[in-house]
């Protein structure tokens, strides 16, 4: 039920000053969309793009790149991947780029990766009992390697 004593009317919302807005007045019902931005991660942070060394963690840097939903894939999924390994995606990645390719499947050591050719990163990783009767789409290439 709502409480028709809390309701403003639109003419409290007209601003009395030309330029100025009134912002209703919500009872102190939480923080701000800006706050909450702020207290999950920051406003202006690039959210989701980090690469993965060998042990697993991530660090901002260049080269190849993996998602918040990738690397989440890979932990739930036991799947990682040797510098080497990330040696021939980036490769794989460059090859496809080379050939005008902006979302590309790269098969790799029995697990699948779509990875944003353009942004060079890996969106979402597969394993093996993952591909079985899936269908990819969205994708315009696909790398072997």
């Amino acid at each position: 039920m709502v409480d028709l004593k809390k309701i403003q009317t639109f003419d409290q919302l007209i601003p009395k000053q030309p330029g100025k807005v009134q912002q209703p007045d919500l009872g102190g019902a939480g923080p701000s969309f800006k706050d909450a931005l702020e207290q999950v991660g920051g406003v202006n942070k690039p959210q989701g793009l980090n690469q993965v060394n060998p042990q697993g963690l991530t660090k901002p840097s260049e080269g190849v790149k993996f998602s918040n939903h990738a690397i989440e894939r890979m932990r739930t999924r036991g799947i990682s991947y040797s510098p080497e390994d990330i040696t021939k995606l980036s490769d794989a990645i460059s090859r496809a780029a080379a050939k005008g390719s902006k979302d590309s499947l790269v098969l790799m050591n029995d697990s699948a990766l779509i990875v944003s050719v353009k942004n060079n990163t890996v969106v979402t990783v597969m394993d093996k009992n993952a591909l079985k009767e899936n269908v990819f789409t969205n994708i315009d290439s696909t790398v072997v390697i």
